[in-house]
């Protein structure tokens, strides 16, 4: 498949034209246009199979076998619905694993005390909680100073208080950070709770787009908020 994938020098909106992807004869994305800002929030919304993690792992160059343009800044990192820590490394190991050069204690512990685990740094992964062990993978992002951050479904596996916390961890860090998010999510509320714009991927393409303006933090219960998730779960087929 023809496919051109470009890392700018500094940091850039994501920038997709014409992409599509096949497994077999089976076409995931087709033809697909997407822009990201600076600085943005976007979620990804959409039923199972849609092709959102498809989009994600390409974003993140971990799927080479496409067709198309994907321009994404030359930072980025990207961390998954399971936390994916080496057993074998203590936390601030599992946290600098994969950077050029010797393993920086300091730099892994600035990372853990900005995610709230800190504390946490020298002990093994199996002794942390789901919660602990999220907070590891996002600290493993970070520390990679990314002007792009892609979140595949980080929260799907966490347990209802736990995943309140991390979302407004997320939250935190993207507004201190500054950098561009794509959190691909089934969940209609947490994708109005956290992002700017909210994507709706239907038939392999972007089938609708709702920018979310209300006021951060922001209330569930708000009249504008329950009207947009309305929206949403009309154009994801599911009645409300």
């Amino acid at each position: 498949m023809a496919s051109e994938f470009h890392r700018n020098l500094s940091p850039a909106a994501v920038r997709v034209r014409g992409l599509s992807r096949a497994f077999g004869p089976r076409r995931v994305i087709d033809n697909l246009d997407l822009t990201i800002r600076p600085g943005e929030f976007v979620a990804l919304l959409g039923a199972s199979g849609c092709g959102k993690s498809t989009l994600l792992r390409i974003l993140g160059d971990l799927d080479p076998e496409f067709a198309g343009d994907v321009t994404v800044p030359a930072r980025r990192a990207i961390a998954f619905q399971a936390p994916r820590l080496m057993p074998w490394k203590r936390v601030w190991r599992n946290v600098v694993l994969g950077l050029p050069g010797r393993p920086d204690r300091m730099l892994a512990d600035r990372a853990l005390a900005e995610v709230g685990i800190g504390h946490r740094a020298d002990v093994w992964p199996k002794v942390l909680s789901g919660g602990e062990a999220q907070r590891v993978a996002l600290a493993r992002a970070l520390v990679r100073g990314p002007d792009l951050l892609l979140l595949d479904e980080p929260f799907a596996a966490l347990d209802a208080l736990t995943r309140i916390r991390a979302q407004a961890l997320v939250a935190e860090l993207w507004q201190r950070r500054g950098c561009a998010v794509l959190l691909v999510t089934h969940d209609v509320e947490e994708a109005l709770l956290l992002a700017d714009r909210v994507l709706v991927m239907k038939d392999g393409v972007i089938a609708h787009h709702e920018h979310i303006s209300l006021p951060r933090p922001r209330d569930v219960a708000a009249p504008d908020f329950a009207r947009r998730r309305g929206v949403l779960l009309d154009w994801l087929g599911v009645r409300h």
